[in-house]
């Protein structure tokens, strides 16, 4: 089955907690403390690959979890690092939050990125000990990894998308011209997924397209809609097949061009060819005339070909047509890449908070990613890991500012995303 989008739930691995202990030795008097640091948590990790071409496996398996870091151990033991959870997709796939912002595109097999990053693992007594400080009961929690809830979304990648009404022909172009079979039927909408074929120019080759066919009205979510048009955004040329036997071929035309206008203006600017198709045994003079009916609409630099799949009939014009029209728009993109690149980058101050101090109902709430990220590792209910924070935020001058706003004893101290405790 065929499946271009999914919402998925991942969940890096958390972190393993730290632990207090003290060496315990026979002849061995004050071992002093020998608590290991926790391990961290594994990162998820999206990785294009070319041998994945559907998100289906995606529709039963929502919730994606790398594994958690063990907990440190006496003797200065490290916990075991949690394993990362590598997840392939399709070449083509883009990943977005909820919110529609795009965290990574990919577009060549290979390509990886770590969506979700492991909490890191939180430190034993041992790591706490100075010369003030021998016998510490300290140790942190590990923090908790990286959970998002992520929108997966194919987007076949090919040189060429096939455009054109139901039933125009174009999957049986497509089965002829390359290696692609797709189903084909004398009836609309026999196409129901994007069909891929690679296509042999003699020098190169391309991939192409059969995307299924678009109705007016398309855009707006009719027929088969957006969600087939979104997968000739990546093309580099849309080839429109129109059947020559179609009441008006300048009306067929313009029915998708509008589509595609709606759909994206971007879209729409791209590089055309049109075939017209089924010309075996059509007359020569009507053929004429519709010609010149069509070329009153289209835009001058827009080659026409005229096509038979079934008695293959301009196919070879067609494809080093197509040949052409890629490699001119390959070039035009490089050009524009390497203009992009000369360009200096423009830096922008980030005013960026250390921390926050807000008044609520029942005291106040601090927040900022530093006290945050040790608020995290603290145990709230342990009185040696509650010191701890609070001698950071005096260090950190979040204290000299509570006093400031005139904090009193009882009040209650919440820290985002953390935890609270008493004045």
């Amino acid at each position: 089955m065929f499946v271009d989008k999914v919402n998925v739930h991942l969940k890096a691995g958390d972190g393993g907690n730290g632990v207090v202990s003290f060496r315990h030795e026979k002849f061995v008097d004050k071992g002093g403390p020998d608590g290991g640091d926790g391990g961290d948590g594994g990162d998820v990790i999206i990785r294009a690959s070319e041998n994945q071409n559907t998100l289906a496996a995606f529709r039963y398996q929502k919730i994606l979890k790398a594994t958690n870091g063990t907990s440190g151990a006496k003797q200065k033991k490290h916990g075991r690092r949690g394993e990362d959870l590598i997840i392939d997709v399709p070449v083509g796939t883009m990943i977005t939050d909820r919110a529609g912002t795009v965290l990574a595109d990919f577009t060549q097999s290979g390509e990886a990125v770590v969506i979700a990053k492991g909490g890191e693992g939180g430190f034993g007594n041992a790591h706490f000990t100075s010369s003030k400080r021998q016998t510490p009961r300290i140790a942190e929690k590990g923090e908790p990894g990286d959970e998002l809830e992520l929108v997966f979304e194919l987007k076949i990648i090919a040189e060429v998308g096939l455009v054109g009404l139901p039933n125009a022909g174009k999957s049986t172009l497509l089965s002829v011209i390359s290696n692609a079979k797709p189903e084909i039927a004398d009836y609309p909408f026999t196409t129901l997924t994007p069909n891929l074929g690679v296509v042999d120019t003699g020098k190169d080759s391309l991939v192409v397209a059969d995307i299924p066919g678009l109705i007016e009205g398309a855009s707006d979510g009719k027929g088969l809609g957006v969600a087939f048009l979104k997968h000739v955004e990546r093309t580099r040329v849309l080839l429109h097949v129109i059947d020559i036997y179609n009441d008006s071929l300048a009306t067929a035309y313009k029915t998708i061009q509008e589509e595609l206008i709606k759909y994206s203006k971007e879209l729409a600017k791209r590089p055309q060819v049109i075939a017209l198709t089924k010309i075996e045994g059509f007359d020569s003079e009507l053929l004429e005339d519709r010609v010149k009916e069509l070329k009153k609409v289209i835009d001058k630099t827009t080659k026409i070909v005229l096509i038979s799949s079934k008695s293959k009939e301009g196919l070879d014009e067609l494809v080093q047509v197509l040949a052409k029209t890629v490699a001119k728009n390959r070039k035009q993109v490089e050009a524009e890449d390497i203009e992009a690149d000369d360009e200096i980058p423009v830096l922008r101050l980030l005013n960026d908070q250390p921390w926050k101090v807000e008044q609520s109902e029942n005291g106040f709430v601090i927040s900022g990613k530093k006290i945050e990220r040790f608020a995290r590792r603290t145990d709230f209910e342990d009185f040696h890991g509650l010191q701890r924070i609070r001698d950071i935020m005096k260090k950190m001058g979040i204290m000299h500012e509570l006093h400031r706003k005139n904090i009193r004893s009882g009040d209650t101290i919440t820290i985002k995303n953390s935890g609270n405790f008493k004045y």
